[in-house]
């Protein structure tokens, strides 16, 4: 599992494999994540995934969309999203986040192939089914994204490959038709989601959540219901616990030590609730994990 960091804008900072190149390619295990589903984020790249085996869901914007073999999904720019298993099944399968600025080569290709994708709120994602053709390519595509990421003329060859996906995206997308209001509303969530990531060691009230996003309390929790299926508080307990077992797996700080750490105002109190999420105590999980 990747740890995630957030910029000040809040969405993730991606940790590229080239200092000079925004590009992440990497093959992973959901149960490579605690709980098996990986944290709410959203970024400025495009993100490809492609399932090999097994299968798991995907949340964007609160849809929730089920990957089987050989399917994938192609996340827009700035979008909310995650991968889960809700049956707690396993899945291989390839991740690839690509920055749109590598489509830009002028102003002008910018301005009419790249923002009109980008902005295109019918674009939130595109579910990628083996028996449509063109999804099909994209699906190619992403796996030999895969295939080169190690050879030298990586970065041309992924970028060739991006540009291919661009086409193909811009050629078979639909016009907008989805609301400015859904667009809004995520904004709102977006920037109190942000704040538990920046905030969650503090003391952190509903309240406080909801006064980041400049909403009520009552539509603060009808967005986090609607977007992500949890209360807002369910949402800081569990990012809380995610982030925990990024200590307890590469550092040697105490049970004790970690629960304030992370947010927690007793280790009993976090020791109940990392049980009730992982199934198992925070020392077992350590030892599990072959941690120092």
């Amino acid at each position: 599992m990747v740890e995630m960091e957030v910029k000040d804008d809040r969405s993730e900072k991606i940790r590229y494999d080239h200092t000079d190149y925004p590009i992440f390619i990497k093959r992973g295990l959901i149960s490579s994540y605690p709980n098996r589903a990986a944290p709410v984020h959203w970024h400025d790249d495009v993100e490809l995934i492609t399932v090999l085996s097994g299968e798991m869901q995907y949340n964007v914007n609160g849809s929730i969309i089920a990957l089987g073999e050989n399917e994938g999904i192609l996340v827009n720019a700035r979008q909310l999203h995650f991968g889960f298993s809700a049956g707690k099944k396993e899945c291989d399968f390839i991740c690839i986040l690509l920055h749109p600025l590598m489509l830009c080569a002028t102003p002008a290709y910018e301005r009419d192939f790249v923002l009109p994708v980008l902005h295109n709120r019918n674009a939130a994602y595109v579910q990628l089914h083996k028996d449509t053709v063109w999804h099909k390519k994209i699906l190619e595509d992403i796996w030999r994204m895969y295939e080169v990421k190690d050879e030298t003329a990586a970065p041309l060859k992924i970028q060739s490959l991006f540009l291919n996906i661009w086409i193909i995206l811009y050629e078979n997308i639909a016009p907008e038709t989805r609301p400015a209001a859904q667009n809004a509303s995520l904004s709102i969530l977006r920037n109190m989601i942000g704040f538990i990531q920046q905030n969650y060691a503090a003391s952190i009230l509903l309240a406080d959540i909801a006064a980041s996003g400049a909403v009520g309390q009552s539509k603060c929790c009808r967005l986090f219901a609607e977007y992500i299926g949890l209360t807002p508080n369910a949402y800081l307990t569990q990012y809380r616990l995610d982030r925990s077992t990024a200590l307890l797996k590469n550092t040697d700080m105490t049970i004790t030590e970690i629960a304030p750490a992370v947010g927690f105002g007793g280790s009993s109190y976090y020791a109940e609730a990392f049980r009730k999420w992982i199934g198992s105590s925070p020392s077992e999980y350590r030892r599990t994990h072959n941690v120092q």
